[in-house]
């Protein structure tokens, strides 16, 4: 090829790469296809929500959790998401969870109850025994108000007044064992055992009776030398392991004569 020829030939392909350049920068731009927006959330289903009261307490608090962030407004899942909190030890969150339902319905005495409880479970009865009052007042059938007064008034060194709370409490729900219960370890955490043992076996004698209630019956049992039977209710309530943990604890403290305030003052049932 004659340099002639090369020099056409280099023009002529820098003219069809300018011209392509060109057709290239006058195309317009192709745009990304528009997404779809996101669905938003949708309040679960009565099955669902039913289905998830069957579920362990971390899916209820995670599920109802989720409930009240898609609507603030249902005090249904605003209570149920600080029971749960409340069941996993998360007190402060389950407190403020229940208070931020009275935010939206001050008048909701299931989310006082659970103000309440939470406080009570932290250990600081003192900040709830106003919106226990609230509720009580609000309903003066319900023996949960009650109860719950009876032992947030323990826990704040009103002896007095929670053995009226619970008395109140047996006459509006007669032989409640949950409320027999909290009378019997009020009454524990006093050293009096005799008082506590025969409230616990009228507790465990009603159809109502929970594991906590038989437990308990069988710490106190434990405590005051009855080993053997308190035995016999642990290994009908508890895999082997956990009972013979249990038996190990009663037996030790059984040798040196104590009783473990913390443990029996957690055992209150907060109902």
């Amino acid at each position: 090829m004659s340099r002639t020829t090369a020099s056409l030939a280099i023009l002529v392909l820098l003219s069809v790469a300018a011209g392509t350049a060109q057709a290239q920068a006058g195309a317009p731009a192709r745009q990304a296809a528009p997404q779809a927006p996101a669905a938003p959330r949708q309040l679960a289903s009565a099955e669902v929500r039913a289905a998830y009261e069957r579920s362990d307490a971390l899916s209820r608090s995670v599920f109802w959790t989720d409930q009240a962030d898609i609507d603030p407004r249902d005090p249904v899942a605003g209570v149920k998401a600080a029971a749960a909190l409340r069941e996993m030890g998360q007190y402060d969150q389950a407190a403020e969870t229940a208070q931020a339902v009275l935010v939206v319905q001050p008048g909701n005495v299931d989310a006082m109850l659970e103000v309440g409880r939470a406080h009570i479970a932290r250990g600081q009865a003192f900040y709830g025994v106003a919106v226990l009052e609230q509720a009580r007042n609000a309903n003066p059938g319900d023996w949960q108000a009650w109860s719950l007064l009876g032992t947030a008034y323990e826990q704040v060194r009103r002896p007095d007044d929670a053995r009226a709370a619970w008395a109140q409490a047996l006459a509006v729900s007669p032989e409640n064992p949950a409320v027999l219960t909290n009378m019997a370890m009020s009454a524990m955490t006093r050293g009096d055992a005799g008082t506590a043992e025969p409230l616990l076996r009228r507790a465990a004698a009603q159809p109502g009776a929970s594991l906590k209630v038989r437990l308990n019956l069988a710490m106190v049992l434990g405590l005051t030398g009855k080993i053997d039977e308190a035995e016999q209710m642990l290994r009908r309530d508890l895999p082997p392991e956990a009972a013979d943990a249990n038996l190990r604890w009663l037996r030790d403290r059984a040798k040196d004569g104590s009783a473990d305030q913390a443990r029996t003052w957690g055992s209150l049932q907060g109902n």
